[in-house]
């Protein structure tokens, strides 16, 4: 597993704060006193043992002043609900000391372990999967790229390992590129504006000579059968090394599912959906949102009219990249099927 570095805030709330927030955010009654973290844990999955908003964990997390760096947890390692000038909080007493060179102060019962074992936030393989195959592109990215142009002994379809040619604007300086096929095109539905175009990663390549327009590339990896007019962008590998800090919108956000990963028609627990807002309408990593299935309309016989039932709560979705107008997320809880449609509102 990929290094993950999480930084969890130790925040010093009123007592106004206080009960904002624990009306919304408490513990469950039936929470254990303490919890030993095991392999394959996260802190969201952790926090669901303790809090019926799991995702609000860092605002209620105190530092343990016997460890110098309470960001990274690891298996062994013991979480506990403790009170603290009488409000509740969750602290952990570490088990094991990072190495080489790690900050935890060393007893004579403590482990050595490397960082990478340290659990994640979030599920992380399902996020790192879609970070390397996924992207939104504009029009004009596509339109001045490089795309295939025939594998070897004039085939069309190439896989991992072939020989192959493509045809464009290559930069000198560029020698792996990631292969992406166009998906769907999102377009606001009220405003006609071009949100972006889901690129769907299908390979890469690795550009062994040029010859003016002509491109001659290996195929260094392929996730299914490349085909011609594929599409070669400069690769971007992107980390999921960063710090998923799940938190609330900083102002109301309302947005909506556009798509879902592999077009299934109910969406659940750990799928991964498009959403129709991004950076420039201040979506940021780690932001949380909860899902609302739409009200359906029906008839009322008693008034010979139709009626809009109300939305009803169905989930939660973290989001974890996000681009100009739109970003991904990933389903942390469902509590019934979602769909395409459905709205997404501040938690």
């Amino acid at each position: 597993m990929k290094k993950m570095i999480f930084a969890v805030l130790a925040l010093s709330l009123s007592v106004a704060s206080l009960y904002s927030w624990a009306e919304s955010a408490p513990f469950k009654s039936d929470s254990p006193d303490e919890y030993v973290v095991v392999k394959g844990d996260t802190l969201w999955g952790i926090s669901d043992k303790f809090l019926e908003s799991p995702w609000m964990w860092p605002e209620i997390w105190h530092a343990n002043p016997d460890i110098d760096n309470p960001h990274l947890i690891f298996p062994g390692d013991v979480v506990r609900l403790v009170y603290i000038d009488g409000q509740p909080r969750l602290t952990v007493d570490r088990t094991v000391r990072m190495a080489p060179g790690g900050d935890a102060k060393l007893k004579p019962t403590i482990r050595v372990m490397p960082v990478e074992e340290a659990i994640p936030a979030v599920p992380l393989d399902k996020i790192a999967t879609y970070l390397s195959r996924s992207r939104i592109v504009m029009p004009d990215e596509i339109e001045n790229s490089p795309y295939m142009l025939a594998g070897p002994e004039r085939r069309l379809i190439v896989g991992e390992g072939d020989i192959a040619y493509a045809r464009g604007n290559f930069d000198d300086d560029i020698d792996n590129y990631n292969i992406f096929r166009e998906g769907e095109t999102f377009i606001d539905e009220e405003t006609d504006e071009l949100l972006g175009i889901h690129a769907l990663g299908v390979g890469g390549a690795r550009v062994d000579k040029i010859d003016g327009e002509v491109g001659r590339v290996m195929i260094t990896r392929s996730y299914e059968e490349i085909r011609a007019a594929d599409v070669l962008l400069p690769a971007r590998e992107r980390s999921v090394d960063s710090i998923f800090y799940p938190s609330a919108p900083d102002f109301p956000i309302e947005a909506e599912i556009l798509a879902v990963e592999g077009g299934v028609s109910k969406i659940g627990k750990m799928d991964i959906v498009i959403i129709n807002k991004g950076d420039r309408d201040g979506l940021q990593v780690g932001n949380v949102f909860e899902v609302f299935v739409r009200g359906e309309l029906v008839d009322d016989r008693v008034a010979g009219e139709r009626i809009q039932l109300p939305d009803e709560r169905a989930g939660l979705i973290m989001v974890f990249s996000t681009f100009d107008k739109l970003s991904f997320g990933i389903v942390m809880e469902a509590t019934r099927p979602m769909t395409i449609g459905d709205a997404l509102r501040n938690p």
